[in-house]
C-alpha cells in the first residue's frame, strides 16, 4: 500500500480519535450520564466511527483515480477506526483509573441503575435482577483487562463493517493484468 494511503487513513484515525475522546472529556466534564446514553454510546458513536471510515477509504479511493483493491480499501477503513477507538480507549482508561477513579464507581452506580430499571421495565423476577446487579458489581469496568476485551470485541465488530466496505468500494483497474 502506498505510503500516501496509510497517511490519510492515519490522519483520518486521528480525526476520529479527537472526536470520541472529546465526547469523552465532555460527557466528564457536564453530566456522566452522558457516557451511558444509549443513544450516544451504541448507535451515535458507532455510526461516527463507521462513517470515518468509509471517508477514509473514498478518499484513498479517489487518490488512486478511482481504482482501489479490496486490500487498500479495508488497510484504509481498518487503520482509520484502530487508529480512532484505540486512542479513545487509551485516553478513557487513564482518564477513570488515574486521573479521577471516583468518577469511575459513579457511572457504575448509574449502569447499575439503569440496568436494573430497564430490567424491571421488561418485566424480569426480581431475582433475576438481583443475580444481574450482583454479577455487575463484581466487574471493573476500567479495568485494564476489560477495556482490551472491549478493545477487541470492538475490532472484531468494526473488521465486519470494513469487509463490506471494502467490498462495496472496491473497483479493478482494467489496465492492469
Amino acid at each position: 500500500m502506498e505510503k500516501t494511503l496509510k497517511s490519510v487513513a492515519v490522519n483520518y484515525g486521528v480525526y476520529l480519535s479527537l472526536i470520541l475522546v472529546s465526547f469523552t472529556i465532555i460527557g466528564y466534564a457536564i453530566d456522566l450520564e452522558l457516557l451511558v446514553n444509549f443513544w450516544l454510546v451504541m448507535l451515535l458513536l458507532p455510526l461516527v466511527s463507521i462513517i470515518f471510515g468509509i471517508i477514509s477509504c473514498a478518499k484513498a479511493k479517489s487518490m488512486l483515480n478511482g481504482f482501489i483493491s479490496f486490500k487498500q480499501a479495508f488497510s484504509s477503513y481498518f487503520i482509520t477506526i484502530a487508529i480512532g477507538i484505540f486512542i479513545s480507549t487509551l485516553v478513557t482508561f487513564i482518564l477513570f483509573n488515574y486521573v479521577d477513579q471516583d468518577a469511575a464507581i459513579i457511572l457504575k452506580e448509574i449502569v447499575l441503575e439503569k440496568t436494573s430499571t430497564l430490567m424491571e421495565s421488561f418485566g424480569a423476577p426480581a431475582s433475576e435482577i438481583e443475580k444481574a446487579m450482583i454479577e455487575m458489581e463484581k466487574q471493573d469496568t476500567f479495568a485494564i483487562g476489560t477495556q482490551i476485551k472491549s478493545l477487541a470485541q470492538g475490532f472484531v465488530f468494526y473488521s465486519i463493517i470494513g469487509l463490506l466496505v471494502a467490498l462495496v468500494m472496491k473497483k479493478n483497474d482494467p489496465n492492469e493484468a
